[in-house]
């Protein structure tokens, strides 16, 4: 099956949900964090309702009120991506279908997480998907959190739907993503901020980021030198943005994304429980990656 080689173009945010200060969703917030990610941070999409959005913690309602909040942002202008992923396929369902109807994009579908599905049931989940909906969908293959990889042979026999058209890559198995993308023609994004530069070089596209709520800039010159030969600068821009690439994750990546962003004064808010907010120390240490990168936070 052939698809667009960047369906969604080469750099995406997967965006936090801004909250108030009594933990309700800040539309308004949403809206003004999508325009800074899309206009400062040269994103050319957003997912919305990810892992990083906070999605086991909110609400149906609270997704669908936060996608068409974003779309109205932010729709003419960049690719509006909706995070639907559960372990339960009904619900995903509901969820995509909801999605379309509210003018997402796209979609963003985890592999069904802890009830660890044999391949079987991995390929008739995100079958199942597809078939519900016209939305072109981004398979989210993150083994260390789902508990479940999505096999090669896997893999490839869903490039064979028409709608399946890109992967969100956190496995951190090149050779497994080198067979894929010689046999098939997803795009393939990084979702390991560290690891884009290594995936473009085996045929990556492009990046779904999480420190590129601050290394947006950064990360879309990397990829654009990347693209256009000039290996030695994307090279260079990758060590540059390495100590926030990495620096992000010293601990739960939404928390420290959030207070980075509350201390440049953007929209962001609290995290819901189970997370907790970070403390004065962490953000110390990830003011301390920023620097190292070349950015103030």
């Amino acid at each position: 099956m052939t698809h667009d080689p960047r369906p969604f173009g080469r750099l995406l945010t997967a965006m936090v949900t801004p909250f108030t200060p009594d933990g309700s969703l800040d539309i308004e917030g949403a809206a003004r964090l999508a325009a800074y990610l899309v206009d400062e941070q040269r994103n050319d999409a957003l997912v919305i309702s990810g892992t990083t959005g906070e999605s086991p913690t909110t609400t149906d309602a609270e997704k669908d009120a936060l996608l068409r909040a974003v779309i109205e942002a932010v729709g003419d202008r960049a690719r509006v991506l909706a995070g639907v992923g559960t372990n339960n396929t009904a619900h995903t369902i509901e969820l995509a279908q909801a999605a379309e109807k509210a003018g997402a994009h796209g979609l963003l579908v985890v592999t069904p997480y802890y009830s660890k599905p044999p391949q079987a049931g991995v390929e008739r989940h995100f079958r199942a998907v597809a078939d519900a909906t016209g939305l072109p969908i981004m398979v989210y293959d993150i083994p260390h959190r789902a508990g479940t990889a999505i096999a090669t042979e896997t893999m490839c026999r869903l490039a064979g739907h028409e709608r399946i058209v890109a992967v969100k890559d956190a496995k951190g198995d090149l050779a497994a993503s080198s067979h894929v993308l010689a046999r098939t023609g997803l795009a393939y994004y990084s979702g390991d901020d560290a690891a884009t530069l290594p995936l473009l070089s085996i045929g990556g596209v492009g990046l779904v980021g999480t420190s590129t709520h601050f290394t947006g800039r950064l990360a879309k010159d990397m990829i654009e030198a990347w693209d256009r030969g000039d290996t030695a600068a994307a090279l260079a821009l990758h060590r540059t943005a390495l100590p926030l690439f990495t620096g992000i994750f010293r601990t739960q990546g939404v928390m420290l994304v959030k207070a980075g962003l509350n201390a440049l004064g953007r929209p962001a808010g609290v995290v819901r429980s189970p997370l907790v907010d970070a403390t004065d120390e962490e953000l110390n240490q990830l003011r301390q990656d920023a620097a190292a990168a070349g950015i103030v936070l």
